[in-house]
């Protein structure tokens, strides 16, 4: 193998190929990334079997070829170059890198050596706008389970419909659902919908890998592995592919738990009432307790805490009461959680019952709602 490319763009995608990349000691070779030539591509492959990233950089090629070399390695080596042209060139299993003055060789490893990527020929996928995915992602990418004991909620639910996608997150104390409502309706979506459960890492690449790119991204489907792929904006060519095995298991029943019927009904201004939770916190104690006091009379809204060991806080603020009177409390981070992933000024605050789950979402946006269950009073 023999290339040229610019330091700029071979940097920018190993930064990108090295973030799954770590210290494995059982499997060395998923240490490295895997360079090869592809027509008149660069690509680059990292893994870790759970994730691939795979990558393509126009170059020029002079020679075919392929190396697997150390993925960190090689971008901090890319990365200490001057911003000009490099020669990259395979002999004997070492790559040599020329660039300006420099030169260098890395021992590499055989490809053969290099699990195998699934493709996915001639499988089923969806067309759907990359932004709009990804900013609905934000939203509840942080709320799944991190235990393994339920592995069907340590992802993200993906449910497609032809003029919908839902995505759902929960961790069984509070769930953040959103609904990406198409004006195209999904082009191969038919007679049945596709669902998926997404791990929390992968879904997490995908938003970080994609957020700041723009275009069409296309989702191919299979029994066990999902595989999102967005194209070059100059070519008819994958820019980039993310493929992630899926969690096994159905994803729970979730919509039983959201409540329909409320006792009290608050409309409210969201950064208020978001700074005095954040002031209360300082005072929950240990277990991040935080009391919220809902007055139909008075038409507002007091949040207090109290711990022994540093005193206590009490604030207030006007808000719009329909429904009875009612205190609930929480856990403070759960509330903050939920309002920081809220994006309009003003927010509505459903509470079912003292104990019951209750529902934070956006004024006049349909498409997202937070549900936090309280927890005993103090």
């Amino acid at each position: 193998m023999k290339i040229e490319v610019l330091k700029e763009n071979l940097k920018t995608n190993l930064n990108i190929t090295e973030r799954i990349v770590g210290k494995n000691l059982s499997l060395p070779i998923l240490n490295n990334v895997l360079i090869t030539t592809d027509n008149n591509f660069l690509s680059l492959v990292s893994t870790d079997l759970e994730i691939a990233i795979k990558l393509w950089i126009l170059v020029k090629i002079i020679k075919n070829g392929n190396i697997v070399v150390p993925a960190k390695f090689l971008s901090a080596f890319i990365s200490s170059l001057p911003n000009e042209k490099i020669t990259m060139e395979v002999k004997d299993q070492n790559l040599y890198i020329e660039c300006k003055n420099i030169k260098t060789q890395i021992q590499g490893y055989s490809s053969e050596d290099f699990p195998i990527i699934p493709e996915f020929k001639n499988a089923e996928y969806i067309e759907l706008d990359s932004k709009k995915l990804c900013m609905g992602l934000a939203q509840i990418i942080d709320i799944a389970s991190t235990s393994q004991s339920r592995p069907e909620i340590s992802g993200v639910y993906f449910s497609f419909s032809k003029n919908a996608i839902k995505m759902v997150a929960t961790d069984s104390f509070r769930l953040g659902e959103k609904n990406i409502h198409l004006e195209e309706p999904l082009k191969n979506i038919k007679e049945k919908d596709y669902s998926f459960i997404l791990p929390q890492k992968s879904a997490r690449e995908v938003m970080n890998i994609l957020e700041n790119k723009e275009g069409l991204m296309r989702i191919y489907f299979s029994s066990n592995q999902v595989l999102f792929e967005l194209p070059m904006k100059e070519a008819a060519h994958p820019q980039v592919q993310i493929t992630s095995r899926l969690i096994e298991g159905e994803y729970p029943n979730y919509q039983d738990i959201i409540p329909t019927k409320f006792k009290t009904h608050v409309v409210l201004k969201k950064d208020e009432f978001l700074n005095q939770i954040k002031t209360a916190s300082l005072f929950s104690g240990k277990v991040n307790e935080v009391k919220i006091s809902i007055n139909k009379e008075k038409q507002e809204i007091e949040v207090f805490a109290k711990s022994g060991d540093v005193g206590e806080n009490r604030s207030s603020l006007p808000v719009k009461v329909e429904g009875d009177s009612i205190d609930v409390s929480f856990n403070y981070k759960y509330l903050i959680d939920g309002l920081l992933n809220i994006k309009s000024s003003e927010i509505i605050f459903d509470i079912s019952k003292e104990e019951g789950p209750c529902i934070l979402k956006p004024v006049g946006d349909s498409s997202y709602i937070y549900v936090v269950m309280p927890i005993k009073s103090m």
